[in-house]
């Protein structure tokens, strides 16, 4: 797989690193050269002195045939103008973007060509609240350009999907369960599977679905 990553602070750099240790090609563009000097000797990957705000620096950079754009700058303005020339002008097929300020992280959608929006201070909030929460529907993650999330529903003692199994449940088209977490063991969401209180149910829905997963999963 080809990843491109603008901005080489520590997010990208990271980033760069693990994803090149796993076998991928990594392109790493930053526009600062004072920090590119020390990079280039750190890192065994390929890395750009560019904005890759410009057009033809994504275009030298072969953008047309990356697998994913990943914009972690610390801007978020910068990050918006590369998802948005990642997705209209090169038509990447999936684009990621770091939302450095939660107050912005509403511009961060199919408008500007981002697939996947990541913001340290939901994610957090979204981890504590499947720590918590019984009987609740938690939104993990957000797919803008499929109409589509991940969440998580704790089942409670009184849920109308405890005890019955997943086939019997009767979920939506636009849902399905990836993945049932019980007593810390993942286990595969096969429609004979019977769920229990206490079980984590890992669902994809699209948005005109979650609401009757809540009805099928949640008390009432």
């Amino acid at each position: 797989m080809r990843v491109v990553i603008a901005g080489a602070g520590a997010v990208g750099t990271f980033l760069a690193e693990d994803l090149s240790a796993n076998g991928h090609e990594v392109l790493l563009i930053e526009k600062s050269a004072a920090a590119v000097p020390q990079l280039a000797d750190e890192l065994k990957i390929q890395l750009v002195v560019a904005d890759a705000c410009e057009v033809d620096v994504l275009q030298d950079a072969a953008l047309d045939r990356a697998d994913v754009v990943i914009a972690a700058t610390g801007d978020d303005e910068d990050n918006l103008v590369i998802s948005l020339l990642s997705k209209q002008e090169f038509a990447v097929p999936r684009v990621i973007a770091r939302v450095n300020h939660p107050k912005n992280h509403w511009l961060f959608n199919e408008t500007w060509g981002v697939d996947i929006a990541v913001s340290t201070p939901h994610l957090i909030s979204a981890l504590v609240e499947e720590a918590v929460s019984v009987g609740a529907v938690v939104r993990l993650m957000q797919f803008e350009s499929a109409g589509a999330r991940l969440i998580e529903v704790t089942l409670a003692e009184r849920s109308p999907a405890a005890g019955s199994t997943i086939e019997y449940i009767g979920l939506p088209r636009g849902a399905a369960i990836v993945a049932v977490v019980r007593d810390g063991h993942i286990i595969v969401p096969r429609p004979d599977i019977q769920l229990r209180a206490g079980d984590e149910v890992v669902l994809l829905v699209t948005d005109d679905a979650e609401e009757h997963v809540r009805r099928l999963l949640v008390v009432g």
